[in-house]
């Protein structure tokens, strides 16, 4: 069954990224050895296995053999959310004998079990243990160059996101999930209230699962940057919205450009004819960043084509033409649909 085909259950509340590339590690060792439940064949969402599915997708994996793969249809739906959450739970209740387990580990002579998460903080760091610090350091445990196109960038899936309300990650740790339906979780605010969630992508699935939607981290591309500098920040954008995608999240490709050679990268891997997101918080009153803005949206509606644009921000006069434009504006939004205005 082709990995693609295969679906994360989007409210699995069971934080796994820090162990996928101890599970790819076993997996490259051993093989696949556990299997993988899915709903049904019609509906193949995860119910047991999303840890080794993600972490046969790191290791390159287009397919998982049919034999690895069961199916649920013989449960309820309510007996599958049970058995899905109990599946979970029940592994967490096990322990184990310390000075036992250590013992066994050290007898084993052909095995670095550093691999899988097993050191008991050696003095002495493994081979390959500083390696693994630098792939998380860049992120490389959960994006690396198997998940980019031939842009060189993640691509994103496309959407059809339409939040009720736009809310600043700011406020995301302080709003509970109840208060977080029907919004869309924004970062259009300064870099250094966000790049947490680069430093630390895991630790912050959790917090913005609860939102309906969540757009792409804006990442500044100032105009005098260096053109690697302004490629590395697309270029993490591009990879939160892959990760977070992966996880279950809906996700939405903010638009951010800067001079015309920017646009060269700056959208690639966002999705053609879907909804895309952008802001105009600043442009208006600046006639040269007006300019830039109208140069770069005009690019972006010719490659791109979205359906729909989530405006943040006044309208400043552009022609969206067929696109849909959902504005929203001082905590207020405006729905604008092929001319027409109303309050939601």
């Amino acid at each position: 069954m082709r990995i693609s085909d295969i679906t994360p259950y989007p409210k699995n509340a069971r934080n796994n990224a820090k162990a996928v590339p101890k599970v790819a590690e076993s997996i490259a060792e051993f093989g696949l050895r556990g299997t993988i439940g899915l709903e049904s064949r019609e509906n193949p969402v995860i119910v047991f296995g999303h840890t080794r599915v993600e972490a046969c997708r790191l290791l390159g994996w287009d397919e998982i053999p049919d034999s690895k793969i069961e199916f649920c249809d013989d449960l309820t739906p309510e007996q599958v959310k049970a058995f899905r959450i109990a599946d979970n739970k029940t592994g967490d209740i096990a322990t184990y004998n310390k000075s036992m387990l250590r013992e066994e580990v050290r007898s084993l002579k052909d095995f670095d079990m550093s691999r899988f998460g097993l050191d008991f903080k050696s003095k002495h760091l493994p081979y390959g243990a500083e390696r693994l610090k630098t792939d998380r350091a860049y992120n490389l445990d959960i994006v690396s160059r198997a998940d980019c196109g031939e842009d060189g960038f993640p691509a994103i899936p496309p959407c059809d996101a339409l939040p009720e309300e736009l809310q600043g990650f700011n406020y995301a740790k302080s709003t509970a999930d109840a208060d977080k339906r029907g919004k869309g979780c924004h970062f259009f605010i300064d870099d250094y209230q966000f790049e947490r969630v680069w430093t630390q992508p895991e630790k912050y699935l959790r917090c913005l699962s609860g939102y309906d939607c969540v757009l792409t981290p804006d990442f500044s591309l100032y105009m005098d940057m260096p053109d690697a500098m302004q490629r590395w920040n697309r270029y993490r954008s591009a990879a939160l919205g892959s990760y977070w995608a992966r996880n279950g999240l809906v996700v939405v490709p903010t638009l951010s450009w800067a001079q015309p050679s920017s646009y060269a990268f700056c959208f690639d891997g966002i999705p053609r004819h879907s909804t895309v997101a952008t802001s105009t918080v600043g442009v208006a009153r600046d006639k040269e960043a007006q300019a830039v803005w109208l140069d770069g949206m005009r690019e972006a509606m010719r490659r791109l084509e979205p359906r729909r644009v989530l405006l943040c921000g006044g309208d400043i006069g552009f022609d969206f033409g067929g696109a849909e434009v959902v504005r929203y504006k001082n905590g207020v939004t405006e729905r604008m649909a092929h001319g027409r205005k109303r309050l939601v």
